[in-house]
Order: C-alpha cells, then structure tokens, then sequence
C-alpha cells in the first residue's frame, strides 16, 4: 500500500509477545525486517520460520505475525485468512477476532465484519473497542447505501498495474500533471523491501482538447533516483515543484523528506531538501507536502515527535518565506485534526479547506478522505467525504482542480487497474425541471391555453401557455435551465374564466436532481358558478366558528385574495332537521353562520363589500331525507347530514374595485 512506501522508514504500533530468546535465527530476521517497515521480505521470512518452528504456540505467534505483515501492505483479504489460521493453531490473544473484522471491514464485507466483532465481544466483553467498530460498519453500510453526489471513475490512461497515485496539477490550465508511479522503466534495478516492487518515480502527462492524456513520462534523473519519489504539488505560479523523497539503501532504513525543484521551461533544476528534519536523526519521515493559496505556509505529514504529537502520522504547519523556503518551526496542527493513528496526503484548496486522509478517524474501511474548514490559522469541523470518494478500501491523495467541483484523488478499491491507481472524480449540476398539466376541475378534463406563470426568488420570470393537452414544461432554456438551484418559485395557473391557482416549489436544501410534477385543477369561474369550500364545523345550534372552521374558509380567502375583483355570496346550509334555539328556524340558524364566515373573513382582510352572508337553511340538500331514510346505519345517516351542513360561495360578478394601498 502505497502510504507505507512513502513512509517506508515508519514503525506500525504492534507489540510482539515472544522474546528473542524463544526464536529461531529466521523468525529474529523476520522480526528486524518488519520493524525497519519491509514488510514484504518479513511475509516471507516468517513463512520459512514457521516451516522449521516444532513449538506449536510459537508458530501460532508466526503465523499471527504473518497477518500483521500482510495488513501493513494493505492486503485485508490475506490478512484475514493468516488472522483465521493463527486462531486455529490456537493463538491466546483474541486481538485476532477484533483485527479480522477490520480486515472485513477494509475489503467492504461489513456484515461479516460486524459478526467478527461480535466474537471479538464474545472473547473480551468490556473491550469497548468492539461496540465502536460495528457502528463504524453501520454507518458505513449506510453511506454506501446512500452515496453523495460525486461521480467517480478510473483515469484508465494514467494506470497501470502497478501502483499509480497523488497526481498534482503541473500547469496553471491544470491540463498535465506530475504523479506517483511503480511501473515498468522507473529508475533503479532494486526491488522496494516495503512491497516486493520497483521503487516509485514521479511521471507527466497532458491532456488533449478532448481530454486525452499523453503516454506519461518520466521526469529527469534531477527529480528521479534509486529510492522512493512521489507525492508532488506545485505552487501557484506552477514555477516550483515539492515532492517527497526517500532515499534506498539495501537493508538499511532511511527516513523521507520533502525536497523543492524549480521549473525551467518543461526541465527540473536540481532539487533542494527542506531544512524541516532535527539534527543527527536520519529514521524520522517528512513527507506529503501540500501549498496554500498564496504559497505562504506548507503543511506535511510527519511521525517526528515535534510539541503536539498525537501519534502516528500527524500533520504539521510551517511557515514559507519569498523564495518558498521554510522558516520558523513546524507547528501541529492540534488534536481537532490529528489522532492517535496516522494523518496523511494532506491539501489546500483555494478556498483554504483542508483535505487530508485518516485511519484513525470513523471510517469505511482503510484510508478515508476527509475536509475541515479553515479556522484562524489552522482547520477545525472535519467531515468524512464519504461514499462514493471514500470506499472500504485506502482512499487517499485528493486534489481539485483549482475552484471547480472536481479533481483526482487515489484508491485501491476494485475497478482499477492494479494496486493504488488514479480514480477523476466530478460533482454533477444539479437538474431541476418543472412540467405538468392543468385540468378544468368541473370537468376533469385537460385545459389548453391556459397561462403558467413562475417567477423565481432569484430575479427570473417566466411562463407557459398549456398545449392541446393541458401540458407545460420548464426544462432548458437554450443552454440554461428554467428552475436552479437553492430558489423558491411561486407559481400561477390561469384562464379567463377561471379562477386562479397559485403555488410554491423549492430547491433550496435539495441535494439530488429533481422534476417538480404537479397538476393544477382550476374552477370555472362563471357568474352562478358555485364552489365548495372544505368542512365549516359548528356545534350543534351554535353559529361560533370552531379554530377548525377557521382553517376551512383558508380557501374562500384565498379564492378572494387570487382574484380581486370577484364579489361572491358566501352561502351556508343546514341539514333538514329542525332547530331548537331560533324562532326563524334553519334559516336564521344557517343566516348567522354565513355571517360568523364574512366576519371572519374581513379580519382578515377581506372588504365586506365583496361578500354577501346568505342563509340557505335546507332549501339544497346534497342528499335527500328519502336517500338518509334509506341508509343501514345511524353512522352513514349522520355523515350524510353532515355533507348538506356546508358552506359554499357563488360567483356575482367581477365587478369589485380594488382600493388602491
């Protein structure tokens, strides 16, 4: 995994049980390659230690051993499989349950991995470790299941087999970039100890108009040698490159640092290494360089133990003086960003966001990206970037291309090429649409040229005359769209003869392209014409307005705001049964209600002049006393009485003028 070949001199944090005195001479050797991070000569030396190992609870440590190898290259499937083997060879510490649901969990099987868990649970009940890592699977299962709105796909051209990764922009049209590649023509003969594979180079490509990259090529032997380079940003001019080197030497372990090359024409001067390293202590790494905006401050991954050392891989600020060069001492960046794990592969957005990769945080899986918002001279609010940046597997070594939603980061999820390749990643526009239909609500029927008419808080204004078919449609508006994102629009439906509809559709908050269906019903509007208005409730013999009526004449208010020029007779019924309380009967009765609605409806607003209180009384029933008399029970007889008490209005004219405000 291509985080440790960087940081080939880094030790991982795992404590061996046997001593030196209980090993064989290959199991010692093993162990020594292991702690100077050359993990893949460890897998094989432990495997030839445990074939001539006869005591069986040391060649369950062996095998144990094995897997943590295997886990340090980042191989989770192998590394299950030899976790697996150590616990049937009866190895004692169930660390090994916990460390399979990991290994699960990192190669994206988190059902399995939540039941690993539960062993592990099984084993050491009051290890919180557990219960944390199967909400982590939870949480996972569920970013998954419900991705963000990036869109993500191999950059086929620039991969290989073998690891490819952490490309930076070269170029002020951010058409080529420098990235970090093991592949066949690297420099050096040696094999990496780290990974059983060539040591890593930096190489260029550019793309074309059609965006077709070239066939990468190497950069110089300035940049080039035998060890490990990689990791490359460039400033915003594109002038200068930094990039991390560690330098090889057979069997022996040497730390990395972070060198700086200027840019002469499409050449490399030769590099300088930048003073950030203490004194007589060749083993401690420095690595990862990313740049700010203004080129005035240089962050960088480190395992030195500078004031602040979380553990790990923290990462560090430090300030840069006119000619790009460190001054001052690295600061921390403090424990709203650094853990107890490894913190790596960080960048600067031109904003000042902080992109950054983290194990040690809740995650998918292995390496996950994460974004803070910068605060004051450091960064604070870290979010996961979750599903579909972050995946399972190591997910690392972001970069946008300047302002724009989109860039290139690193992963070795399935779907690549080989190992770590090189994954574009975009955010897709949001689309947003508005169609519908508009019907005649007497008829049901579709509505043709009838007027929709939207207008946007945004400033935009527009409308639509309804086809044959009662249809309209808001979708592109030459190479725009009609509805944008984060506006409201307030929508208005109508015809001459009709009364007006009026609503409201948003996409502020939406975070998913949206097609706002909708159907509007208009009521003819025809002197004479009459319209129900939903139940108007009130006790029995009273005329009060219940809060529930109130709601109710909602519609009669709004019908009368929509269209103001209409003067209505606002009507209320009674059902056939007779009245106790007034001499004057159901008409009395029902003339007050009407009444207790205009009421109403002018301390609202609304000019008393534009309605007029008629009591119906019984006079038109819905349904008849011959229909209710026939009904089976006393609940369909009440609820047909219920439907003739009813407040409706009649169209009287349109001949109501306005008061001007």
């Amino acid at each position: 995994m291509t985080t440790r070949k960087l940081l080939a001199s880094l030790l991982v944090s795992l404590v061996f049980v046997s001593t030196a005195a209980a090993q064989s001479k290959l199991a010692e050797e093993a162990d020594d390659a292991f702690k100077k991070g050359f993990y893949f000569n460890a897998i094989e030396l432990y495997k030839k230690a445990y074939t001539v190992e006869k005591k069986a609870s040391t060649k369950a440590e062996l095998i144990f051993k094995v897997g943590e190898a295997y886990k340090a290259i980042g191989d989770p499937q192998q590394a299950a499989v030899w976790y697996e083997k150590a616990n049937k060879a009866q190895y004692t510490d169930p660390i090994t349950y916990l460390y399979i649901g990991d290994m699960l969990k990192q190669d994206g099987k988190y059902a399995e991995a939540i039941a690993a868990y539960n062993r592990f649970k099984e084993k050491k009940p009051g290890d919180a470790r557990a219960d944390a890592s199967i909400a982590e699977c939870e949480q996972a299962q569920a970013w998954k299941d419900s991705p963000t709105r990036y869109s993500v796909d191999p950059e086929v051209l620039l991969n290989t087999q073998q690891y490819d990764f952490t490309p930076g922009f070269a170029d002020k049209k951010n058409e080529t970039v420098v990235f970090t590649s093991t592949r066949p023509g690297a420099t050096g003969s040696e094999t990496d100890q780290i990974i059983g594979e060539s040591f890593s180079d930096l190489f260029t490509s550019s793309r074309d108009r059609l965006g077709k990259w070239s066939e990468p090529t190497k950069l110089p032997i300035s940049i080039n040698t035998e060890g490990n380079e990689g990791a490359p940003i460039f400033n915003s001019k594109r002038s200068m490159m930094y990039f991390t080197r560690c330098p090889m030497e057979k069997k022996k372990v040497y730390g990395c640092d972070i060198w700086v090359s200027k840019k002469v024409g499409n050449n490399y001067a030769e590099p300088v290494k930048l003073n950030l390293r203490p004194e007589k202590n060749d083993t401690i790494t420095i690595g990862h360089p990313a740049l700010s905006k203004d080129d005035d401050v240089l962050v960088f991954a480190s395992d030195m133990k500078w004031p602040g050392h979380k553990g790990g891989k923290d990462l560090y600020s430090v300030k840069l003086d006119k000619d790009g060069m460190p001054t001052g001492a690295p600061v921390n960046l403090g424990a709203d960003i650094n853990g107890p794990k490894d913190e790596m592969f960080p960048f600067i957005r031109q904003d000042g966001s902080l992109y950054f990769s983290s194990n040690g945080r809740a995650g998918m899986g292995g390496m996950d990206i994460f974004h803070a918002e910068k605060s004051g001279e450091t960064w604070t609010a870290v979010d996961n970037m979750k599903s579909p940046i972050n995946s399972s597997s190591d997910d690392f070594g972001i970069a946008f291309e300047g302002e724009e939603e989109r860039g290139f980061f690193t992963s070795n999820r399935a779907g690549g090429k080989g190992q770590d390749d090189i994954w574009r990643f975009y955010l897709p526009d949001m689309v947003f649409a508005l169609q519908g239909t508009v019907y005649d609500k007497k008829t049901n029927q579709p509505l043709p040229g009838a007027k929709v008419s939207v207008v946007g808080t945004n400033g935009s204004n527009f409308s639509a005359i309804t086809d044959d078919v009662g249809g309209f449609s808001f979708v592109e508006n030459g190479k725009d769209r009609y509805i944008k994102e984060n506006t409201t629009y307030s929508i208005l439906a109508e015809k001459e003869g009709y009364l007006v509809v009026k609503d409201q559709i948003t996409t502020v908050g939406l975070n998913e392209s949206t097609t706002f269906v909708k159907e509007y019903f208009l009521q003819p509007a025809e002197v004479g014409g009459v319209v129900d208005l939903p139940s108007v409730i009130y006790d029995v013999d009273k005329f009060e307005l219940l809060p529930a009526s109130m709601d109710s004449l909602e519609l009669a208010y709004r019908t009368l705001v929509d269209n103001p020029t209409m003067v209505v007779e606002l009507r209320s019924h009674t059902d056939s049964r007779p009245t106790r309380r007034y001499k004057g009967g159901n008409m009395e009765l029902s003339q007050l209600r009407a009444q207790s609605c205009v009421n109403f409806l002018v301390t609202k607003g609304i000019d008393p002049a534009r309605m007029v209180p008629v009591g119906r009384g019984a006079e038109e029933t819905k349904i008849s006393d011959d229909q209710i008399k026939k009904m089976a029970t006393k609940e369909e007889k009440e609820a047909a009485h219920q439907v003739n008490r009813r407040t409706d209005f009649k169209v009287l004219n349109y001949d109501y003028v306005p008061k001007a405000n």
